[in-house]
């Protein structure tokens, strides 16, 4: 049975919201609706419905007028098995020492490898993604340099490969967080898929915002693989953090907004160490002044 999507885009994160609610409003109903900032630099925001069965074009042509949204671009969607077709398109990511996999390549794995079992169902964070893969390459080049970190966090794990990758490498529990309730279970379930379970600490919060968090800093790295603006707010937060020589991988950030990051850390105290591009996507690894 076909489905369908209805996608739009409008300026600000307010707007942006209230016409979520109100296509949650819509008849016939939305079986989901999403409300996400572009990472493209452009301030815009898509909001997108999902449905079981043909919109309301007209009451969407509304919705989207009196809320100053673009014209809603509506899509049939064929049946389609989506976690068949991710496994088809999702190959073995190698980075560095690190090997990310679906269980659908198991036997793939080679033997002088730290391996990363990621599911095709938890798309995000399989290590395909430029931003994710950078991180794995600087965890990769830290460790390669010599470097044996004890006390490591990454701060929107997600999936919580990175944590994971870390954990696999040295010797003490890595601390894994996210401001996602959902992250955090699915953090829980991959640490435990790969018998990393007594290995990764996983916990809800928001930036450094967290008992465990602050119990534990300061940290001799951290992860902090998320988007260009929560990056520089969590500059100052980031620099009591990190230990003295600490280290901090950063991703999730445009190619373009490499250099506003890179100055924003440096006024903290923490400079640039290494810069990696791939694709459109930038990885800082950057270091704590002693």
């Amino acid at each position: 049975m076909p489905t369908f999507t209805a996608l739009t885009t409008l300026e600000g994160r307010k707007p942006a919201y209230a016409l979520g609610e109100a296509m949650e409003r819509l008849v016939p109903e939305p079986t989901g609706v999403g409300v996400f900032e572009m990472e493209d630099g452009s301030g815009l925001w898509e909001v997108g419905g999902y449905f079981e069965e043909s919109p309301d074009e007209t009451a969407l042509a509304v919705l989207a007028a009196s809320m100053g949204a673009k014209e809603f671009v509506v899509s049939e969607l064929p049946e389609t098995d989506w976690v068949a077709h991710v496994r088809r398109e999702l190959s073995p990511v190698e980075a560095g020492r690190f090997f990310v996999y679906g269980s659908h390549d198991a036997d793939k794995v080679p033997e002088d490898c730290e391996p990363l079992l990621i599911e095709a169902a938890m798309a995000f964070g399989t290590g395909h993604h430029g931003t994710t893969l950078g991180c794995l390459r600087a965890l990769d080049r830290l460790a390669n340099g010599g470097m044996v970190g004890q006390n490591v966090a990454d701060i929107g794990c997600g999936t919580a490969v990175l944590a994971m990758a870390a954990a696999r490498i040295w010797p003490n529990p890595v601390l894994a967080s996210d401001i996602d309730e959902v992250a955090v279970d699915v953090a829980r379930a991959n640490a435990a898929a790969n018998n990393l379970a007594d290995r990764l600490i996983c916990v809800e919060a928001a930036g450094f915002d967290h008992p465990e968090l602050a119990s534990r800093a300061p940290f001799d790295l951290v992860f902090a693989n998320i988007l260009k603006g929560p990056l520089v707010a969590l500059a100052p937060d980031m620099a009591e953090a990190l230990a003295p020589e600490g280290y901090a991988i950063l991703s999730g950030i445009l190619n373009e907004q490499a250099d506003d990051v890179i100055e924003v850390y440096a006024q903290s105290g923490i400079n640039l160490v290494n810069r990696e591009v791939i694709g459109d996507w930038t990885t800082l690894t950057v270091q704590k002044m002693p």
